[in-house]
């Protein structure tokens, strides 16, 4: 379980598609001052993987699924990633609550300025992710808890702060970038519970 509040940055340093199965291994510097173990769950971009060594860096498996629902198996070496240690039961919840599970990937339609902050349009693979989005809620964008400011039908925007746009990788994409979304868990159950009652 995460919170969508990016707790560094890190370049990829290799990722490796394995011919076996479908999924791969992935290696990404290990962010000074972090103190991990083998076993853990840290967030990629949003994506909830497991550490399977600290042989120079934090080292990772995906599965098949995870290849093909996530922009994982796309992320090349030197590009930067958005990293998040795993929530504990003492912190503090300031973004909102995020699995690590990928809905879908989106694609950045377009990018445009107001005022000190960026406007990112983007447009889900998968329209039908877009009944869980609702203006002034929440969405994980690269696993960053981010507010949705207008939903239409096709494509949803956000805006991101200057803190948010420097200490993130939002700062190295542009128009026509991949990101993965993550709704919000909590929109999901409520339609489920509502849809038993009918």
């Amino acid at each position: 379980m995460f919170t969508g509040i990016i707790g560094a940055t890190a370049l990829v340093k290799k990722n490796e598609k394995q011919k076996n199965d479908g999924g791969g291994r992935l290696a990404v510097v290990k962010p000074r001052g972090w103190r991990v173990k083998t076993g853990e769950s840290v967030a990629v971009n949003g994506v909830c993987l497991t550490i399977i060594s600290l042989s120079r860096g934090l080292n990772f498996a995906y599965m098949p699924e995870t290849a093909a629902c996530s922009t994982i198996e796309n992320l090349q070496a030197g590009e930067v990633v958005n990293l998040e240690q795993a929530l504990r039961l003492n912190d503090r919840l300031d973004g909102h609550i995020v699995q690590g599970h990928v809905d879908t990937i989106g694609d950045i339609s377009s990018f445009s300025e107001d005022g000190d902050s960026h406007v990112l349009k983007i447009t889900p693979r998968d329209p039908g992710v877009l009944r869980w989005v609702v203006e002034k809620g929440s969405v994980a964008v690269d696993g960053i808890s981010l507010t949705a400011v207008k939903v239409a039908g096709s494509w949803f925007t956000v805006n991101i702060l200057p803190f948010t746009w420097q200490e993130t990788n939002l700062s190295t994409k542009k128009a026509e970038d991949k990101v993965n979304i993550e709704v919000d868990v909590l929109a999901k159950y409520v339609e489920k519970m509502y849809a038993g009652k009918k």
